[in-house]
């Protein structure tokens, strides 16, 4: 059985507990880091070919512009033999309730049918939203494993929810 890691992380400007603060390394890329640590699973960021502004308000008015036009950011790369992975760790921050569109693109460019997906999300508050419902939708062959919210102020303290939630597959 082969893992792979695939998720997508915003360092720089963040909202974190009710504040504006700098994160040298993004809060989902954290939590990728600490289950790439415990299961040994191949890591890929998701990272779109146009990033995200740096400032956070100007990053969460792309985001909303890109879930309202339904958009599908290209991918600056693209794992190359997916098809090898039977288990996907899929990451990502709540954006507007759901995944970041970038991951859209990422679901929407490979047949997941057979493989099982285990979402988790940072968050400052929403949880997972409905990104589980949407992944589900975008991949109707993959089994769709409960999801792991993660409050990405805490993410480095969630250490041992995390290694439960991998525990628990």
């Amino acid at each position: 059985m082969k893992a792979l890691i695939a998720y997508f992380s915003r360092a720089g400007e963040n909202y974190v507990n009710g504040k504006i603060c700098h994160l040298e390394t993004g809060n989902t890329e954290i939590a990728a880091n600490i289950i790439q640590q415990q299961t040994g699973a191949d890591l890929f960021h998701l990272e779109p070919l146009v990033p995200y502004a740096e400032t956070y308000s100007r990053c969460i008015a792309e985001a909303k512009d890109d879930q309202k036009r339904d958009a599908r950011p290209e991918l600056r790369q693209y794992p190359e033999h997916l098809e090898e992975y039977d288990t996907i760790y899929l990451g990502y921050p709540n954006y507007w309730g759901t995944m970041p569109m970038v991951v859209f693109t990422f679901l929407e460019s490979y047949d997941f049918s057979g493989k099982t997906i285990y979402p988790f999300c940072t968050h400052e508050g929403s949880g997972m939203g409905k990104s589980e419902a949407d992944i589900q939708r975008l991949c109707p062959g993959a089994k769709i494993a409960k999801g792991l919210p993660i409050h990405g102020a805490n993410v480095k303290e969630e250490k041992q929810k995390i290694i439960e939630w991998i525990n628990r597959r």
